[in-house]
């Protein structure tokens, strides 16, 4: 199964593609979108649209995995970009009939380290190694897209039933 994980930003969006089978974890792609920080907010969450529609193109996930939204109280408004970025991806996935899944940002964390806590390096590290990868992978809204990802598959891998058939499948 292909899984694509997104790590939702207005100004950078992350995206890591992986191909899972069982516990075989092989990473496709991972980069990022990025969007300039001076356009209007209707230009940038277009752009935003019109580059991971060219990524769900090329890359063909059966699923995409998204950060679900995180909004500290003292920053209220960072929540509230992320919530037009998060709209225009789950917009794009589901105009290319891809089905998608939700992790929170602790949970993510917590299946990747087994703490729910953990900062950017220590997730990059644990990405780097999960996935046999030979650098760190920069900047951290790559890491942060693969953690995502890996996340979904995890998860995935857990629903597994004797004879081999996911709870997705059974649908």
């Amino acid at each position: 199964m292909r899984i694509l994980g997104i790590d939702p930003g207005l100004r950078i969006t992350g995206y890591g593609a992986i191909d899972a089978l069982g516990s075989k974890i092989t990473v496709v792609e991972a980069g990022v979108i990025r969007v300039p920080p001076d356009l209007p907010l209707a230009t940038r969450l277009h752009r935003l649209h019109i580059d991971l529609l060219a990524v769900l193109d090329d890359l063909k996930p059966d699923l995409m995995s998204v950060e679900s939204l995180f909004s500290h109280p003292d920053r209220a408004a960072t929540g509230v970009r992320m919530g037009h970025a998060r709209g225009v991806i789950l917009l794009a996935a589901a105009q290319r009939a891809v089905e998608i899944v939700e992790h929170a940002p602790a949970q993510v964390k917590k299946a990747l380290t087994g703490d729910g806590s953990a900062d950017k390096t220590r997730m990059q590290a644990a990405i780097t190694s999960r996935c046999g990868l030979d650098v760190i992978p920069e900047p951290a809204d790559v890491a942060d897209a693969l953690a995502i990802a890996l996340c979904a598959a995890q998860r995935l891998d857990a629903m597994v039933i004797p004879g081999g058939t996911s709870a997705s499948a059974r649908r």
